[in-house]
């Protein structure tokens, strides 16, 4: 939680030229309502249980097209979301930052965040949830830098080339 998972998928996707996918995204527009009023409305639990399927439809619809995947922040820590990403040999990156500024990113939108209650809570989470973000294929620190600095890191680790503005621009 406020790693900046979709700021930079939508940035690595944009300076790739590639297609960018949010599986939050993807769980609202199925459900027809927020991530916040699955919470509240059905729980953690069942928003779970969407996003897993979720994702495998998603897996079973990625086709050829390269494709930035935004993950929510709970996602792969999920036994079964991890089988099935791995099951995909896509590289899944961790991105990270220490967890005071992640709190102070995330604090503006605390009311959007369901499973933002208080310092406390969000420190518990984090740590409850980084073993399971360790297991990524890269961990990259975003603590003080910028959305485009760290999706060029990103983009630089996986071996990418980014396209120029024409390439993109005719993609």
């Amino acid at each position: 939680m406020g790693a900046g998972k979709t700021s930079v998928g939508q940035r690595l996707a944009h300076d790739l030229g590639w297609r960018f996918i949010d599986l939050d995204d993807r769980i609202v527009a199925a459900d027809r309502c927020s991530v916040q009023e699955i919470f509240r409305d059905e729980g953690e639990a069942a928003f779970r249980e969407k996003e897993t399927v979720a994702l495998r439809v998603l897996i079973a619809e990625l086709g050829t097209q390269p494709t930035v995947i935004a993950l929510g922040g709970g996602a792969f820590a999920q036994p079964p979301n991890v089988v099935l990403i791995r099951a995909t040999k896509l590289p899944v990156i961790f991105l990270d930052a220490p967890v005071e500024e992640l709190m102070n990113r995330c604090r503006p939108q605390s009311g959007q965040r369901p499973l933002f209650q208080d310092e406390n809570q969000f420190r518990q989470l984090y740590e409850q949830r980084r073993s399971a973000y360790m297991k990524a294929d890269l961990c990259v620190d975003t603590c003080g830098r910028n959305v485009s600095e760290v999706a060029s890191e990103v983009a630089s680790l996986l071996g990418l080339a980014v396209a120029d503005e024409q390439t993109k621009r005719h993609s």
